[in-house]
């Protein structure tokens, strides 16, 4: 028994200690370190892509430090890749853009992201062995010299639509439950202009046998409609706009409530910037038109509300991390103490070499559920979270950490026995 443990624990150490070559032997000497801060791009294609570089786990053994980040258009998704120079290429930073759009495949994007982090290492990679060996090719497009779009060329004026529907269902010998949803959105995005609609709907049955005389069944619905208009005022600073929504919801006993409220927003930091820093002020005020299921707790089925609120949000992503934070107070104009406040937000931040550390989460106060029942919850719809009960307060918190030592060196892939 004991030589047996032995020959496993010289083969476990043979094997972590030994037997291959270092990969920084593998690779070759003078090639550029960078380290891949994206969080959605497919790691293995780049390391097969561009082979060229060694690629490290961590940004403190790295020489380029390449942080990607990406935003919603209107047609699509931009990418920015930020080039940060680091040991001798220190305060150097380049960015580059890709913008791929909702027809792109999974691969058409994939490619055109390692395209573009391609063409931001070249200048890095100028000043390396490996670039006596790197060619540059040029695709010339086909006919005539193509120019950025403008809307007299686009038969759509920019518009772009997205049509879904689903559904699923389940079942045991003594519970089934269906539900079915569908969702539609037209979004319209210029350099002045931003138009959003969306409606979406979803029906549910559910189904429990709770003895052979008793069955429980519980249906429930949720539709909403929501469109706004934004207009900037002011490119890099302010915007106004007009919002407004639908919505019907069993949950929060809705039968049909009706909102239209104006907004105004103001951003310190430019709107350029917002992929990397963003700290925006907004306010809302609008009516409200609330026409419920069954009585409340104050004894109406209908009523009109004069409603506010005031939001603080702040974004950034840097090379140690990621934090955002947002603090939301909003309140009925006829009755300030019917309002609710909630703080939410999170982080993930390196602490020290490999050492990284993240938490998110929410704090409520609630103080405007004016929509609770007055004959209050049945007990199955409790249980089933088929219904909002009433609370002063609501909170979420979770976090967590990580501890990454070991090689330096993150280049190989080998996708066997996945």
């Amino acid at each position: 028994m004991k030589s047996i443990f032995l020959t496993a624990t010289a083969l476990f150490l043979g094997l972590c200690l030994g037997t291959e070559p270092s990969l920084a032997q593998e690779t070759e000497n003078g090639a550029l370190r960078v380290f891949l801060d994206c969080r959605f791009c497919d790691n293995d294609h780049f390391r097969r892509e561009v082979p060229f570089v060694n690629y490290v786990r961590d940004r403190q053994d790295a020489q380029v430090h390449v942080l990607a980040t990406f935003q919603e258009t209107g047609a699509g998704t931009e990418f920015a890749f930020t080039f940060i120079g680091l040991e001798d290429f220190a305060g150097r930073e380049d960015t580059l853009r890709y913008n791929a759009s909702n027809t792109d495949t999974n691969a058409e994007m994939r490619d055109g992201l390692v395209r573009i982090f391609l063409m931001g290492l070249i200048p890095y990679i100028a000043g390396t062995p490996v670039a006596n060996r790197l060619q540059i090719s040029y695709d010339a497009p086909a006919g005539v010299e193509q120019t950025a779009a403008q809307p007299e060329d686009d038969p759509w004026n920019f518009w772009v639509f997205r049509v879904s529907a689903g559904g699923n269902a389940r079942g045991e010998s003594r519970q089934r439950s269906n539900s079915f949803n569908g969702r539609l959105s037209a979004n319209r995005v210029t350099e002045d202009w931003k138009i959003e609609l969306r409606a979406r709907g979803r029906v549910s049955r559910d189904e429990f046998e709770v003895s052979d005389t008793v069955t429980i069944v519980n249906n429930s619905h949720n539709y909403s409609f929501e469109g706004g208009i934004v207009r900037s005022l002011g490119i890099e600073h302010w915007a106004a706009g007009v919002g407004a929504e639908a919505t019907a919801s069993t949950f929060v006993n809705q039968d049909f409530v009706t909102r239209v409220a104006g907004i105004l927003e103001y951003s310190v930091f430019p709107y350029s910037e917002s992929t990397r820093r963003r700290l925006t002020i907004l306010y809302r005020v609008g009516v409200a038109r609330f026409n419920y299921e069954e009585i409340t707790i104050f004894g109406v089925t209908e009523e009109t509300r004069m409603e506010h609120a005031l939001e603080v949000s702040y974004r950034v992503r840097q090379p140690w991390g990621d934090i955002n934070a947002n603090l939301e107070g909003e309140t009925f104009l006829s009755d300030f103490s019917q309002h609710r406040l909630e703080l939410g937000g999170g982080f993930n931040i390196r602490i020290i070499r490999g050492l990284r550390f993240n938490s998110f989460g929410s704090i409520a106060r609630i103080k405007d559920q004016i929509f609770l029942p007055g004959a209050g919850i049945p007990e199955e719809e409790i249980l089933l979270r088929r219904r909002q009960l009433g609370t002063d307060f609501r909170f979420f918190v979770n976090f967590g950490f990580s501890y990454t030592f070991g090689s330096i060196f993150n280049n190989v892939v080998n996708p066997r026995i996945d």
